[in-house]
């Protein structure tokens, strides 16, 4: 991690491939969106987009194991103890296993009913409910794939995710629209081809990974070592979750909050959803730099603790800060000169581009706080601080972004739900900045394994 080189250097070179693998991991979805908003119209859109937040419901639960086991994981390999790192792998695997297998079943099982309590539109009803159902019985390959891509980038690793994720990203290129259109003889599948798509893309590039990282010897790799490493170890179990659980209950509590505000959106119509689907596509792009910059930032401060380097971790925030406001902001700026073009992409209705267009003005600049918010909360999480972060993140959005987008969708209509999210990731910022630079910043910083 740390070199002689500078450390914006060091850090550039190590964030470039995650940042371009997240693209990826989204691009599916984006290319998917574009591909049913124009191949089949607004209403498929519609039906897709409102398994979104449940998505990131779903994934709250191995984005916070990821953040946990990539925490331990570098602090192992700063210290130089692989055998731990992958002791920790095969832990967190395991237990990422069995949630996905839990999600698998209850999803093909009540699928309909989940939709049905997010009041969906009753034109959209069964195909949003086919799209799930497909979704939720893929999350144990998906899970999986998403969390080996997590580990690996705390031993430094961010090459083979990005290979994996373009691997991925191709198939889905072609098996979507084949299904759409029922090239090479395969049967018309509608809106559903998006999730069958997906849930090709998943197994296929999850096997690759696993071939490619045992012929390249990765410190990873599914051996016989990780292989009987694969069970719930309580003590190394324990330590995973203490960082892993409060991260996934903020993520939960966004996503529920996310479920929410669909759910005050989707009362507008299926042109309003729809528009919010476009424009939670764009916004997840305009995420990316600043999500991207805050795993480094913890991948840098974890390793720094491994070492016994602490003092470095000033530094790293520092850049970090400096490289969100120059990245994220330049996405940003470029994301309003051609805001237009880029909402065109997904949807061909008038009246429905206008309405997405305005969202897109009100929402988009607040990603430069809410990339700042997160390389604070990032960096405490990698020394193992991760309560207090965790309640801060959580008391923004009960507090502030659910209240607002109730009172404002009341008053001034969808658009009100749009400035709820400012409002939270403002208050977000403030919050995270303060507990760092008054309390975090003067305690004594130790390893965790």
């Amino acid at each position: 991690m740390m070199t002689t080189q500078p450390l914006w250097r060091a850090y550039v070179l190590f964030l470039m491939p995650m940042m371009l693998s997240n693209v990826l991991q989204s691009l599916f979805g984006t290319v998917n969106g574009i591909y049913l908003g124009q191949m089949i119209g607004v209403d498929a859109l519609a039906a897709v987009s409102i398994f979104f937040p449940v998505m990131f419901f779903f994934l709250s639960f191995i984005l916070g194991l990821g953040a946990g086991s990539s925490m331990l994981i570098g602090q192992a390999w700063g210290a130089r103890e692989a055998g731990k790192a992958k002791a920790i792998a095969g832990t967190t695997l395991a237990l990422t296993l069995l949630g996905g297998g839990v999600i698998a079943v209850g999803g093909g099982l009540f699928a309909r009913e989940l939709m049905m309590a997010l009041a969906v539109p009753s034109n959209i009803l069964d195909d949003a409910t086919d799209y799930a159902r497909i979704m939720m019985i893929t999350m144990p390959a998906i899970f999986t794939f998403l969390l080996a891509t997590a580990m690996m980038r705390g031993v430094g690793d961010t090459v083979t995710p990005l290979w994996a994720l373009a691997i991925s990203t191709a198939i889905g290129l072609v098996v979507t629209p084949a299904l759409i259109r029922g090239w090479f003889g395969l049967p018309r599948l509608g809106v559903v081809s998006a999730a069958i798509a997906s849930a090709i893309s998943a197994v296929v590039t999850l096997l690759w990974l696993g071939l490619h990282m045992r012929w390249m010897n990765h410190p990873l790799a599914p051996d016989k070592v990780l292989l009987r490493a694969m069970r719930l170890d309580r003590e190394l179990l324990g330590k995973v979750l203490r960082i892993g659980i409060p991260t996934a209950v903020q993520l939960m509590a966004m996503s529920l909050a996310e479920i929410v505000l669909l759910g005050i959106v989707n009362g507008f119509g299926s042109d309003a959803t729809a528009a919010y689907g476009a424009v939670n596509q764009v916004l997840g792009y305009a995420q990316f730099p600043a999500i991207s910059i805050a795993i480094t930032a913890s991948i840098f401060a974890a390793q720094a603790i491994g070492a016994g380097e602490s003092e470095r971790i000033g530094a790293v925030v520092r850049t970090a800060m400096w490289l969100n406001l120059l990245m994220t902001g330049g996405l940003v700026v470029l994301g309003y000169l051609f805001s237009r073009t880029i909402v065109g992409l997904f949807i061909t209705s008038p009246e429905v581009l206008e309405l997405a267009q305005t969202l897109l003005y009100i929402v988009l600049w607040s990603t430069v706080p809410f990339g700042m918010a997160c390389v604070f909360a990032a960096t405490m999480r990698a020394s193992g601080t991760v309560m207090v972060p965790t309640l801060l993140s959580i008391l923004a959005i009960v507090v502030v972004e659910v209240p607002v987008a109730i009172v404002l969708s009341r008053q001034i209509g969808v658009e009100g739900v749009w400035i709820a999210y400012p409002a939270a990731f403002c208050a977000m910022m403030a919050l995270q900045m303060a507990f760092y630079l008054m309390v975090w910043r003067k305690q004594e910083i130790r390893r965790l394994i």
